[in-house]
């Protein structure tokens, strides 16, 4: 049955706002519908600290069970949060609700059965790192197809899942941050490398710090800043003085700005063990930065770069492919310039108008479903 004088309802359904890729890429999009003119509704378990705010109009929903709810038992636990989001979803009323990262993608197709509200699913990370071990993938490849949309970022996720699952899903990129749209830095270059993101293990600062230290003497005026902060910050620091390099490694933490802190060094590095689309690979890549990122098993590297043409890729936990590829950069700034000349432009490939414009038709498709229902 069509519906009169109602406009179209979105909502997003994460576990929280704490700054992180998939809650940034959560909030662009529910800012940018706003503004396009739709009702949008954040659906998140928690509200944490250090957030990211939400644009003026967009309302905010918890959907945890209040503590007098919570037993002892995790089933009965589990089972009361399903009954509160379904009970969410009845009320508010979305015409479609995007939900991401492991088992909110199930609970929102359990959930929105029996309601008005099509789910979409979305897998921003490594799906085997999302849904490890033989139970999780039998559940997403049982559940998917009751959902009106799949979306994954990238070819290589598709042979994760089922040919069922794998036909229906579309591959959605995320839009560049704005703050990166402008001009390649064309000046001199600084002596200096740069790496953003959380110092965890999966990240193998580890690795980029012992290559680093294996070329320091040969460039000597180098030094290696590593944005970010995480539980292995101390250890890093130490390996670093144990290295001998101690002076040239620095590690600053989370800062603002990033775009405006790296656009002069010389060298941007990622060598995650796994990742999914790096929102950090495409800013550096969209600065004009020379770039060396690891090509994890998602496809996510190759899917923004081309090997030898707008930057380089190496192995997965190689060290010396690594070192090789730093010494060929800082050896040769004239091509290591001809490939952040390439890089910059990913800038038209993930402008903000165009990325967000294929989202829109994309859920604009399946809310005209309903509509016309």
């Amino acid at each position: 049955m069509k519906k009169i004088g109602r406009g179209k309802h979105i909502a997003f359904y994460i576990g929280s706002l704490h700054k992180g890729g998939a809650e940034r890429v959560f909030v662009n999009l529910a800012e940018y519908f706003t503004k396009e003119g739709y009702r949008v509704t954040m659906v998140t378990q928690y509200r944490k600290e250090d957030e990211y705010s939400l644009p003026e109009g967009i309302a905010r929903v918890i959907s945890e069970i209040d503590e007098k709810e919570i037993t002892g038992s995790r089933v009965v636990n589990f089972c009361r949060r399903l009954k509160k989001l379904h009970l969410i979803w009845k009320k508010y009323e979305p015409d479609l609700v995007l939900s991401c990262i492991g088992k909110n993608n199930f609970m929102t197709v359990v959930t929105t059965m029996g309601t008005r509200t099509r789910p979409v699913v979305s897998v921003v990370g490594e799906a085997r790192e999302e849904y490890p071990g033989r139970v999780m993938p039998m559940l997403a490849n049982l559940l998917f197809p009751f959902a009106a949309g799949v979306i994954l970022q990238t070819e290589r996720s598709r042979n994760f899942f089922s040919e069922r699952v794998g036909k229906r899903a579309v591959i959605l990129p995320n839009s560049l941050n704005p703050d990166f749209m402008k001009p390649r830095y064309e000046g001199e270059r600084k002596p200096q490398i740069v790496s953003v993101g959380r110092m965890d293990a999966n990240k193998n600062h580890e690795m980029m710090i012992r290559a680093f230290a294996r070329l320091s003497g040969k460039y000597p005026e180098y030094v290696l800043t590593i944005y970010g902060d995480g539980e292995l910050h101390s250890y890093l620091k130490a390996l670093a003085e144990d290295l001998g390099v101690g002076e040239r490694v620095e590690l600053p933490g989370v800062i603002p700005n990033v775009a405006q802190r790296i656009e002069k060094a010389s060298l941007f590095l990622l060598t995650s063990y796994s990742e999914g689309v790096s929102n950090a690979l495409i800013e550096a890549l969209a600065t004009g930065l020379p770039v060396i990122a690891t090509d994890v098993p998602s496809g996510g590297t190759v899917e923004l770069m081309t090997d030898g043409v707008d930057g380089l890729i190496i192995p997965v936990g190689d060290q010396k492919a690594l070192e090789e590829a730093m010494d060929r950069l800082l050896g040769d700034p004239v091509y290591a310039q001809r490939l952040g000349r390439e890089a910059v432009k990913i800038q038209e490939r993930l402008a903000p108008e165009r990325v967000n414009r294929l989202w829109k038709e994309y859920f604009d498709s399946m809310m005209d479903e309903c509509f016309d229902d």
